[in-house]
C-alpha cells in the first residue's frame, strides 16, 4: 500500500492546497493531510480549526485522513512510517527551498523519507496563505482563493480582531 503524508501549516487552507491534496490523493492509496502545530508562529486558525477545515474539504476523498503533528517532519513519518512527503511548488522560489528541505529530511531521516514535488496547477500559482490573510484582513473578496465556508471562518476571525 502506498501512502504518503502532506504536510504544512495550512492557516488558512486554499484552493492551492485542495489541488495538490486532490491530485495527491489519485496518487497515493492512503494520503495523510498533517498539520503542523508550529510553536514559532502565530496562526489565524488553531491546529484543532485546521484540522476541522480540511476533513470538511476533504470529505469526499475517501483515502484521505486529516492529522496533526508538533516537531520534526522526519519523526511523525517515522512514527507513522511514512517514506514520501508531498510537497507543492508554486514557483522556482518555492523549488529552491523546498529542496533545501527535502534534502535535509532526507538526510536525517537516514534515507527513509524522500519528497515529491507537485507543481500547483496555473489557476492557483498566485496563492499563498499569506496573501488571503491579508486579502480577508481588509474585507477582500477571497472567494476565488478559499471555499464558502473557509472565508466566512476567516472573516469571523477579523471581525473579533
Amino acid at each position: 500500500m502506498k501512502r504518503a503524508v502532506y504536510p504544512g501549516s495550512f492557516d488558512p487552507m486554499t484552493y492551492g492546497h485542495l489541488d495538490i491534496i486532490r491530485r495527491a490523493s489519485q496518487i497515493f492509496d492512503v494520503l495523510i493531510v498533517s498539520v503542523l502545530n508550529n510553536k514559532e508562529k502565530t496562526p489565524l486558525f488553531s491546529v484543532e480549526e485546521r484540522v476541522k477545515i480540511l476533513k470538511e474539504a476533504t470529505k469526499d476523498l475517501p483515502n484521505v485522513e486529516v492529522d496533526s503533528f508538533s516537531g520534526l517532519l522526519i519523526n511523525y513519518a517515522a512514527e507513522r512510517d511514512l517514506h514520501i512527503a508531498v510537497r507543492g511548488l508554486r514557483a522556482i522560489t518555492d523549488f529552491e527551498y523546498e529542496l533545501q528541505i527535502a534534502q535535509t529530511n532526507r538526510k536525517l531521516s537516514d534515507e527513509k523519507l524522500d519528497t515529491m514535488f507537485l507543481t500547483t496547477s496555473l489557476e492557483y500559482a498566485y496563492l499563498s496563505s499569506s496573501s488571503v490573510k491579508e486579502i480577508a484582513s481588509f474585507g477582500g473578496d477571497i472567494s476565488q482563493c478559499v471555499p464558502d465556508f473557509v472565508a466566512e471562518m476567516m472573516f469571523k476571525k477579523y471581525q473579533k480582531a
